[in-house]
């Protein structure tokens, strides 16, 4: 069986020639620009007195088509498309003003347009899409590293470029006492890319989605319109861009609502032996508030014989740690597996540090990522967990982990990030790293639309990360009663269908 879903049909050819597109004041760089006759880029001498070549506009950045550019913009994290994503151009913008005219000069040439995150830590930088969502064949990737600037940070926001990554900016405002409320679990991904997706870590539970605690974008629509949205002001555009999947624009600036920081977190690791306990005691902490940060996870038992579960929450204080025995009574967890950590507030936001280190150095990183996160109603979660500890073994997770967690589905306001019909729901988020060389990356991909099958069943949802096969017959099953609110918002904003083709959704 094959490793990967690698087909090759329908993927343009590459072309034969790549050089590296300048501005067209640029001296030392030929004016170059796009074939429209046989979808290729034209060199200088192949443009003169060519009327289907059509100029490249002037930027203050650079259009690329070098090899090793678009080699390393021709895959992502997942590693599950990477002989059939390359682009045929990357942009690095010099401002958002390229992008408007990189925009534009897409939309009157047909060619497809897609934001790349450029998250990562040290030299691995790429993608942190997992199935091919940020990939655009034979189109312009956008370099979200020319926009990562931190413009300013008030006393309750902050105005950041999408391309900043949560770490970023934890760093800039924890130096001021400030947070952003809602963090994802690992910090080196782009503030841009996540919000296309919604955003999902520890506080939801009483922040919702990092998309919740957003205040305004801007975003450049697919007419090359540089707009502001807020949920008063061009609400549509506003609710399909966060949480769409980069269907009706590229934001460029976001506004970031900011809380006051404390200074250490108390993070208790309860162990549960049966689902059934775990439930219990996470919809009791839940419900009654005792904890600033709620998690949790399923993973193997110490003698790897089978599953346990780990509830990990956290009391957050300036000066006075809070009562530990207040906060642990009445739960039934394995006691004397419990830990107790006091740590700083930045060391816990950024915990997965040492993780990754170990994740590369056993080459659990650079495998394909079979990935599977979904919102599962409370009601039917037990029984699903059940099937999922018989699907299971250890070699299912690799080096990776299943994040498992209840939250309040009424905190999460955004119209796209659609969830179960009841007031509680839990994050299933199947984070696989495989061991090196697993044969059976196909099997797991097969086994996480099998389980999917089951939780819709169920009622639950997908999460837009993740990686499972679906039809548009799925993603308009997904989408519900929100899928003709998004299809007006695609037609309006983006009618030539050029954004973000790897989202696969079939809204036109």
């Amino acid at each position: 069986m094959s490793s990967t879903p690698r087909s090759t049909a329908g993927a343009p050819a590459q072309p034969s020639r790549r050089k590296v597109l300048g501005s067209m004041a640029a001296t030392a760089v030929a004016v170059v620009g796009w074939n429209a006759a046989d979808g290729t880029w034209a060199t200088a001498a192949e443009a003169a007195g060519n009327s289907d070549v059509v100029p490249v506009p002037g930027l203050k950045g650079t259009l690329t088509t070098s090899p090793a550019t678009l080699d390393s913009f021709g895959h992502d994290f997942g590693h599950l498309f990477d002989d059939v994503s390359k682009p045929w151009a990357v942009l690095h913008p010099g401002s958002i003003d390229d992008i408007v005219t990189i925009v534009n000069y897409a939309r009157t040439n047909g060619i497809k347009i897609a934001v790349n995150g450029q998250g990562g830590t040290g030299t691995d930088i790429e993608s942190h899409s997992v199935y091919g969502q940020a990939r655009v064949p034979g189109g312009i990737s956008i370099d979200a590293k020319g926009m990562s600037k931190i413009l300013s940070i008030g006393n309750d926001y902050a105005v950041v470029e999408a391309g900043v990554t949560w770490g970023q900016l934890t760093d800039a405002t924890l130096k001021l006492g400030k947070t952003p409320p809602a963090l994802p679990d690992y910090l080196y991904i782009s503030i841009g890319g996540t919000l296309s997706v919604g955003g999902i870590g520890g506080t939801v539970q009483k922040y919702g989605l990092m998309v919740d605690t957003v205040q305004a974008i801007d975003i450049v629509t697919a007419d090359g319109k540089l707009v502001t949205a807020t949920p008063w002001l061009r609400a549509d555009l506003f609710n399909a861009a966060l949480g769409g999947g980069g269907q009706v624009g590229i934001i460029v600036r976001v506004n970031v609502k900011l809380i006051p920081a404390p200074q250490r977190a108390v993070v208790f690791s309860l162990f549960y032996s049966t689902v059934e306990q775990y439930l219990a005691d996470s919809e009791k902490v839940l419900a009654d508030k005792r904890f600033q940060v709620h998690a949790g996870e399923m993973l193997r038992t110490p003698d790897n014989s089978g599953w346990r579960y780990k509830m990990e929450v956290g009391a957050t204080y300036d000066t006075t740690p809070p009562d530990r025995n207040r906060l642990l009574c009445d739960l039934k967890d394995v006691r004397a597996d419990a830990i107790i950590e006091d740590v700083s507030f930045r060391d816990y936001m950024f915990r997965l540090d040492a993780y990754e280190a170990v994740l590369k150095e056993g080459g659990h990183w650079y495998t394909p990522k079979p990935w599977l996160s979904m919102f599962l109603p409370a009601s039917k979660t037990k029984a699903f967990m059940k099937i999922v500890e018989q699907e299971m073994n250890a070699d299912s997770l690799g080096g990776g982990f299943l994040l498992f967690y209840p939250y309040y589905t009424g905190k999460l306001k955004r119209p796209l990030a659609v969830q179960p019909n009841e007031s509680v729901a839990y994050l299933f988020d199947l984070l696989r790293f495989p061991n090196p060389g697993e044969p059976n990356i196909q099997g797991m991909i097969d086994q996480n639309r099998r389980l999917y099958d089951i939780a819709v069943a169920m009622g639950a949802k997908r999460y837009l990360v993740g990686s499972i096969p679906m039809s548009h017959a799925d993603w308009k099953t997904h989408f519900g009663n929100r899928w003709s609110g998004f299809v007006a918002a695609k037609k309006k904003y983006d009618p030539t269908g050029i954004l973000t083709p790897g989202q696969n959704f079939g809204l036109l």
